[in-house]
């Protein structure tokens, strides 16, 4: 159906019309990180978002997420000129789009809605030779449909599904595949996937991002390419699935999971995957059902999978109830009120403050509903606890290890793995407690 090519940057500036403003349309964990790698290129760049006060904290030449070495870029592009925010859309030679795609609700299904205000935000300021890239997860078909909605909003220009490679406007797919906290130096090392709606498109597209991509742009057509990067996290949810089904099989035989998978991956073949609270973030918890609603009769495999890593929160919060049951049993004199609980970590994963999807948050809101004591966070990655977590209060790890009667590990920060073994009960979801 596509072509699949490849382009590798030797480090020499790629020949070609130069890309002399670039918008970045929504500037969150990713979307603040690209326009940044641009601008210290020395490339003008144009940053719109929704938040006033994102745009205001990024023109001061701060930042409003935690990203290791961001800070200095963004600091250092603003300073320069080369990098500026704002709320309103202007004109650009490449629109590049990185704007959320979540769920809608409890169905499961994605939503658009994001990709939509996008499009509508920038058709008005669209030129002939304009190139648009959509970088954010999405379903099969997104792309097409955002080619789709501009189309609708400008019937002066001409678009890659009516007009090939003649069209006025060039589209194409560039999903970001990039790892919290090692941002800064993934966007420059890691392949790119390069999806264009026709040659013309991705060959756009591969001269943009070898401004500053060091890995392989590696082309294909846009379908493919939103396939990729759906099939890359739910390969891992599949994976993550089987090392939390083999957590739960081993607490019931009274198995140390640890052990087992230690020995497991000694075996030159197999490298079983460490078990956790569930999943989080917003890549791999979302975007298995991408897959699923699209041949929902068929993804049999990554629906089970999903099933198996939601399921694994509410299984935590039972051990949790178990161990104040253990507490309890201890202390006849004490009722559930008089036990303390604490929890270790909120994020989706160590040491970043993104709490997108954690599974952690849902353990956090269940016992603020059902436990009658005290819960005490422990999370030294953010300054305040988000909403819906009951009476939960945040807390230092040396008073929740003195105050706390039972005690959940729920991310392991380096912080935690560095500090002492608090007394039991224990409930230790990453093996940081193990003696």
């Amino acid at each position: 159906m596509g072509r699949t090519a490849r382009h590798r940057d030797s480090g020499a500036r790629v020949t070609g019309q130069a890309q002399s403003t670039i918008c970045v349309v929504g500037l969150g964990y990713i979307g603040l990180p690209t326009a940044a790698m641009f601008a210290s290129r020395k490339i003008r760049v144009v940053g719109l978002d929704i938040s006033q006060a994102t745009v205001d904290t990024i023109n001061r030449g701060e930042i409003h997420i935690v990203e290791p070495d961001l800070d200095m870029v963004v600091n250092a592009a603003v300073s320069a000129g080369y990098l500026r925010a704002t709320t309103i859309p202007e004109p650009a030679q490449a629109f590049l789009i990185a704007v959320p795609t979540p769920l809608k609700g409890d169905c499961n299904t994605p939503d658009l809605s994001y990709i939509a205000a996008a499009a509508r935000a920038i058709a008005p300021v669209l030129q002939p030779g304009n190139l648009v890239v959509l970088e954010s997860t999405s379903p099969v078909g997104a792309t097409e449909t955002m080619a789709g909605w501009l189309a609708a909003s400008r019937p002066d220009l001409t678009f890659p599904q009516t007009h090939g490679e003649a069209s006025d406007i060039r589209i194409a797919h560039c999903p970001e595949r990039v790892l919290p906290g090692k941002v800064m130096q993934e966007l420059i090392s890691n392949d790119r996937i390069i999806g264009g709606m026709t040659a013309r498109c991705s060959d756009e597209a591969v001269r943009l991002y070898s401004h500053f991509v060091r890995g392989d742009c590696v082309v294909t057509n846009t379908r493919t390419a939103e396939m990729a990067k759906l099939t890359e996290n739910s390969f891992r949810d599949v994976n993550i699935a089987f090392a939390n089904e083999l957590s739960v099989i081993c607490d019931k035989l009274k198995i140390d999971v640890w052990d087992l998978i230690a020995l497991a991956n000694r075996h030159p073949r197999v490298n079983v995957l460490q078990p956790g609270p569930g999943v989080g973030g917003h890549c791999i918890a979302v975007d298995p059902w991408f897959i699923i609603s699209s041949a929902p009769d068929k993804a049999r495999l990554i629906r089970t999978a999903r099933q198996v890593n939601d399921a694994k929160p509410h299984w935590v919060v039972t051990q949790v109830e178990q161990a104040v049951g253990q507490h309890l049993m201890m202390h006849p004199e004490k009722t559930a009120a008089d036990v303390t609980i604490a929890c270790y970590g909120l994020t989706f994963k160590p040491d970043i403050d993104d709490l997108r999807e954690s599974p952690a948050i849902r353990i956090v809101g269940r016992l603020a509903e059902c436990h009658a004591g005290r819960l005490i966070i422990v999370e030294p990655n953010i300054r305040a606890l988000p909403p819906g977590l009951g009476n939960a209060v945040l807390s230092t790890q040396d008073a929740a290890s003195a105050e706390a009667d039972v005690h959940v590990m729920l991310v392991d920060h380096k912080q935690f793995k560095n500090g002492n073994i608090p007394d039991r009960p224990l409930v230790d979801c990453r093996g940081v407690w193990r003696q």
